[in-house]
């Protein structure tokens, strides 16, 4: 009585003919590049807030915070000025999502205008071409 793994090693000992075809890209669709970058830009732009907001974090529970305070107090010589007198959590919070906004805005459009550049290129150059074999 033969098994299931004897039966597949039968028919993987047949040998398939390779057949390789060659792709050109000749268009892409602006559209289609606008959609894909505009999704992967909002998620860079999540990530730059993420990590902004854990940098701030991290960086006020280990203390540094506290270090720059001290050093600056020395410094100044007046101890009301503190590092959060210039920067706080709010202000990071909010120069991390402008910075994410103009992040993704810019991201979208360089995508769409290289889409469009590819497509007028593709004129000149015939495009690219890509071969695949049937393994």
């Amino acid at each position: 009585m033969t098994s299931v793994a004897d039966k597949l090693a039968k028919k993987t000992e047949r040998r398939t003919s390779k057949k390789q075809v060659r792709l050109r890209l000749v268009q892409i669709d602006v559209w289609s590049v606008v959609k894909l970058a505009l999704l992967l830009a909002i998620c860079i732009g999540i990530v730059i807030v993420v990590a902004a907001v854990l940098l701030w974090i991290v960086l006020a529970n280990t203390g540094v915070m506290t270090s720059l305070n001290n050093l600056l107090s020395e410094v100044m010589g007046n101890d009301s000025i503190t590092v959060e007198t210039f920067i706080n959590f709010q202000g990071v919070l909010l120069f991390s999502a402008i910075i994410a906004g103009l992040q993704i805005i810019v991201t979208t459009a360089l995508s769409a205008i290289a889409a469009f550049l590819y497509n007028l290129t593709v004129r000149l150059t015939g495009g690219i071409v890509f071969g695949f074999t049937n393994s």
